[in-house]
């Protein structure tokens, strides 16, 4: 199914095609969505730029276009606005038969990609002897629903954990266990996933002041490296322990992601350092290997070098990030590669995909792109961390987050003096829960720093989980209410004669543009807003027009303007990984 916008755009570039002489330029887009309802629902503002190429008054040109563009059948007669702004209000009818297309359309309008095409998204990425915090909200979430975005689309989507599970900090903790409980490192869940972050700070502390102790860390990295089989042994029970308590929280927000580590890469470190020693980009500076930036300078104005093989013969995260990069292009076939993480890291990846081009390994810049995000805020303004000044763990977030709705839900069924089963109000609490930190974060530009409230994002009014979710369930209620199944509607003539249907099936037509722009910017919170107007525009038709009480043709068609609207609801709730309700 073809969008609106884009019927619009053929229809004017087919008419306007020749029209004007060769040299002139028709600037793109010719067809734009209208900024002001009021003038309608598309505007065509070609005119005004013609003007300066054609050295005529742009309400002249705009008038030649109308007389070429003929859109009887999608359009009100056009009309021209201003100096030459030319405003498109799409017929009733022609809304109406959009729509039975898109009612037919499991895709709800959204197109598959003509040719198939390979994208790895690289998100969430925990380290291993450290639990899952605030900090991996973002990256697991943000990634999570542009790979779903990415899926419907129909991309074969590699969703890639490159999870920290290598180097130097597993010599210092394997050295560091050896010495205060050696079980943990020859027996598995010897120790709870919380007393192992605490003796990987002990040993970081320890690491930091005991020369000693740095030294006989190191060596362990070398043995570790060499395939030492009490090394790997230990490595492997570390590495298992601390996956186990990631799947917990993948399952509770319901993430598929394929785990490949900064280990998987290690084979490959020395022939990273081989290709750019090959393309002699290769510097020793205080005996490591560095590839000197071009417009990165410290305060002497000195150019800055990204280190690949430090002076006892180690490697850094740039070199793996290369070898990774290397891999996901070659042997995965990546087309693209998106990589989600905080805003910190803007600077290591310029870097590092500079450096990627200048040894060939990226051929196109297009390849690759960084998808950063801000912090996440308590109420106070600052970092979000626990009274103790701890970074708060994911896990007990969403513990909170699910006790919240739960004890929400207790109120309100209190009040309305029902009476639900333990199954139903687990379910309901779960999905609220979960589905509201999700929204939080998501409906936020992802390049902002944002504010954490479990009230603001509990609250049944306004731009949350809950609010979209109870829109979905007052639709199924019209279901349950009127006994009609909507699976077995079949298709009919949708009439739209109130202001409120008219506006409603806009938005409902608007559901494939608005993916196409998520694809694009890469920014989730355009599908947030969108589901959010969908709502409200829902409700105002719901309190408007009735649905079950209405008379034939007219009772059908709200019928499935209301089937429309949920499912719209739900496969776009579902690319932000939160599932609906059918009650709440």
């Amino acid at each position: 199914m073809v969008s609106i916008l884009t019927q619009l755009n053929d229809h004017f570039a087919q008419a306007l095609g020749g029209q004007f002489p060769p040299d002139v330029t028709l600037p793109t887009p010719l067809v734009v969505p209208a900024s002001n309802p009021k003038f309608g629902d598309f505007q065509c503002n070609i005119a005004l730029p013609l003007a300066k190429q054609l050295g005529q008054p742009p309400r002249a040109i705009a008038i030649e276009i109308v007389d070429k563009v003929n859109l009887s059948r999608i359009c009100e007669p056009l009309t021209i606005a201003g100096p030459g702004f030319i405003n498109l209000k799409l017929l009733p009818d022609y809304l109406g038969e959009q729509l039975i297309k898109l009612q037919q359309d499991q895709q709800l309008g959204v197109p598959l990609i003509q040719v198939e095409e390979r994208v790895v998204v690289d998100f969430s990425s925990p380290n291993i002897a450290k639990e899952m915090h605030v900090g991996h909200l973002r990256s697991t979430i943000i990634g999570d629903c542009l790979a779903r975005v990415l899926e419907l689309r129909g991309y074969d989507v590699l969703r890639l954990n490159h999870v920290g599970d290598w180097g130097t900090q597993f010599g210092m903790l394997i050295t560091y266990l050896k010495e205060v409980y050696p079980e943990a490192l020859v027996t598995a869940d010897a120790l709870d996933i919380g007393d192992l972050v605490t003796f990987y700070k002990q040993a970081k502390q320890r690491f930091d002041q005991d020369e000693q102790f740095r030294e006989t860390s190191r060596q362990a990295v070398v043995s570790l490296q060499a395939g030492d089989a009490e090394s790997i042994k230990a490595w492997q029970l570390l590495c298992d322990q601390s996956r186990r308590e990631f799947q917990l929280i993948y399952d509770w927000l319901d993430i598929v992601i394929e785990e490949r580590g900064e280990s998987f890469y290690n084979p490959f470190l020395p022939g990273v350092v081989e290709l750019l020693q090959e393309k002699e980009l290769l510097v020793e500076d205080n005996g490591a290997q560095c590839v000197f930036l071009d417009g990165f300078t410290n305060k002497d104005g000195d150019r800055l070098p990204l280190i690949v093989q430090k002076s006892d013969g180690g490697y850094n995260y740039a070199t793996t990030d290369l070898a990774a990069l290397n891999y996901r292009l070659t042997t995965d076939g990546a087309q693209k590669i998106i990589y989600v993480t905080d805003a910190g890291q803007a600077n290591h990846f310029a870097q590092f995909f500079q450096v990627a081009q200048k040894a060939d390994i990226l051929t196109d810049p297009s390849q690759v792109v960084h998808v950063p995000f801000g912090l996440v805020k308590g109420e106070d303004g600052k970092k979000l961390k626990t009274r103790a000044g701890d970074t708060i763990r994911l896990k007990d977030l969403l513990t909170e987050a699910v006790a919240r709705a739960r004890q929400d839900l207790e109120t309100r069924l209190t009040a309305e003096e029902r009476q639900e089963t333990e199954a139903f109000k687990t379910e309901v609490a779960q999905r609220v829960g979960i589905g509201a930190v999700k929204y939080a974060d998501l409906s936020q530009n992802r390049t902002s720093d944002y504010v954490f409230s479990f009230d603001k994002m509990l609250a049944l009014q306004g731009n949350t989980a809950p609010y979209m979710l109870y829109a979905y369930a007052r639709i199924q209620s019209i279901s349950r209410e009127g006994g009609i199944d909507f699976a077995q509607m079949a298709s009919g003539e949708i009439i739209l004669t109130e202001p409120t249907e008219l506006v409603l099936a806009k938005s409902l037509l608007q559901f494939a543009d608005v993916i196409e722009t998520v694809e694009t910017s890469l920014l989730p919170n355009r599908l947030c807003d969108y589901l959010y107007e969908l709502s409200k525009v829902f409700n105002r038709f719901y309190e408007n027009c009735p649905v079950l009480k209405a008379k034939d043709p007219q009772r059908r068609s709200r019928l499935l303007l209301c089937d429309l609207t949920a499912r719209t609801l739900k496969l776009g709730l579902s690319l932000l990984g939160i599932p609906v309700l059918d009650r709440m």
